[in-house]
């Protein structure tokens, strides 16, 4: 099993980035997902899950109207979009479908 997100980047605050998380060996569709962030100094954080069906979602407060999580079956592929992003989203940005974590991604958000 592999999930390998991309998308991180440099970003001003209240700009947006689409994270992507690839997966492989695992079939998200049948998997619940979700999408955790480690920021420097700080324990790993739950972001958002996905229920296996893509109908059930639900985030973290602090993110909840400015985070959508959202799935391509046909590819395989998971995403989380950001926007109107904060200087605390800066961390380290992981998915993670059952018990398998993917590497990260690494999103600063600073002007």
């Amino acid at each position: 099993v592999q999930l390998m997100e991309s998308g991180g980047d440099l970003v001003e605050p209240g700009g947006s980035l689409r994270l992507s998380c690839v997966a492989s060996g695992v079939t998200l569709s049948t998997q619940g997902t979700s999408w955790w962030r480690q920021a420097p100094g700080k324990a790993l954080e739950w972001v958002s899950k996905m229920d296996s069906s893509g109908r059930s979602i639900s985030y973290k407060s602090n993110v909840r109207g400015r985070f959508t999580m959202s799935r391509d079956d046909a590819k395989n592929v998971g995403f989380l979009q950001l926007n109107r992003v904060v200087s605390e989203d800066t961390a380290m940005y992981y998915c993670s479908a059952g018990e398998h974590l993917g590497q990260g991604t690494q999103v600063t958000v600073s002007s």
